[in-house]
């Protein structure tokens, strides 16, 4: 099968984000310029530098009371901040509630019952018990195409590591099992993994 994405597909549904796959999850909480406080899932995340360490999301919805954009983009365009929580598969329910569509009043901490605990370096609560937490500074905020897709990159300002997820100092993956999205409504979890040595 070949298609042009702009003549359409013809499946039953669009199979673009089944086909890069898996994709992490980026939990990412903000504070508002008002003080209220948000937690929605992203798998349009990743890492993308190291030196310095830098990370990337994109929000591709809009809300009626958000005008272009979500809650997340428009808190992180009004105070420069924010923190990506990562996902283990223990917290796949809670993550879950987080991704409706609810109003920019609600609290998605309180509504999912989720701990949170202040960051060390920005203005915003992160979530207190996942297994890491990165602490952003806005570095750009990328318009792309299309009418709500825009790009956030962020400055990893604070990394918040959860103890038991390391191992003979080494952050293990497998202390937590990540949790990540593939296409349609389905999901993956990491339950092993194995080692290459690069070529040269």
């Amino acid at each position: 099968m070949f298609y042009i994405p702009e003549d359409g597909h013809g499946l039953k549904h669009n199979p673009f984000n089944a086909i890069v796959t898996p994709r992490p999850i980026g939990w990412i909480s903000t504070r508002g310029a008002d003080q209220s406080e948000n937690l929605a899932p992203y798998s349009f995340f990743n890492a993308a530098a190291y030196v310095p360490p830098q990370v990337v999301f994109s929000s591709t919805s809009s809300k009626p009371d958000r005008g272009d954009t979500k809650d997340s983009v428009a808190n992180i365009r009004d105070t420069g901040v924010f923190c990506v929580n990562i996902v283990e598969y223990a917290m796949r329910d809670s993550m879950n509630a987080t991704s409706g569509h609810w109003g920019s009043e609600v609290d998605e901490f309180s509504l999912a019952d989720i701990e949170r605990a202040p960051c060390e370096t920005i203005a915003c609560s992160r979530v207190a018990n996942g297994p890491a937490s990165l602490e952003c500074k806005l570095v750009e905020l990328v318009k792309l195409r299309g009418a709500a897709n825009f790009l956030v990159v962020g400055e990893v300002v604070g990394i918040h590591l959860r103890d038991d997820c390391l191992k003979d100092g080494i952050f293990d993956v497998l202390k937590f099992n990540p949790l990540a999205r593939l296409g349609y409504t389905d999901y993956t979890v990491v339950r092993e993994k194995f080692s290459m040595i690069r070529a040269d």
